[in-house]
C-alpha cells in the first residue's frame, strides 16, 4: 500500500521559514517524480514545485520561485520543501504527490496517481 506523509506544517511568520518533508513508502520511489500543491482557502488545489526522478531538475510555480526549494533524497524515500520569506497568501493546505509519467514533474494534478493527507501552513503577517 502507497503512503505519502506529509509533515512539518504548522504557523510561521511573514518573512520567516518552515520546511515540509514527505515520506513516502510501498512504491519505488526513483521510479516517480515527485511534486508540492497546495489548496487555499475557498482555492484550487494549485501547483508549487516539482522535481524528477532523479532530482535533477525542478520546476516552480512562479508565486513561489526563489523562495521554495525542493529537494528529494532517494535513498531515504522522503522530499522536502523549504520555504523561504513567507508570505500571508502562502497560507494553505500541502500536499506532496507522486507521477509516474513523463520525463520532468508535471505541474497539473491529475498526473500525479498519489497523493498525501496534507499539512496545513499558515502565515501570519
Amino acid at each position: 500500500q502507497v503512503q505519502l506523509v506529509e509533515a512539518g506544517g504548522g504557523l510561521g511568520q511573514a518573512g520567516g521559514s518552515l520546511r515540509l518533508s514527505c515520506a513516502a513508502s510501498g512504491l519505488t520511489f526513483s521510479m516517480y517524480n515527485m511534486g508540492w500543491f497546495r489548496q487555499g482557502p475557498g482555492k484550487v488545489r494549485e501547483f508549487v514545485a516539482t522535481i524528477n526522478r532523479g532530482g535533477i531538475i525542478s520546476n516552480y510555480a512562479d508565486s513561489v520561485k526563489g523562495r521554495f526549494t525542493i529537494s528529494r533524497d532517494n535513498a531515504k524515500n522522503t522530499v522536502d520543501l523549504q520555504m523561504n520569506s513567507l508570505k500571508p497568501e502562502d497560507t494553505a493546505v500541502y500536499y506532496c504527490a507522486a507521477s509516474d509519467s513523463g520525463v520532468y514533474g508535471s505541474r497539473v494534478p491529475r498526473d500525479y496517481i498519489f497523493w498525501g493527507q496534507g499539512t496545513q501552513v499558515t502565515v501570519s503577517s
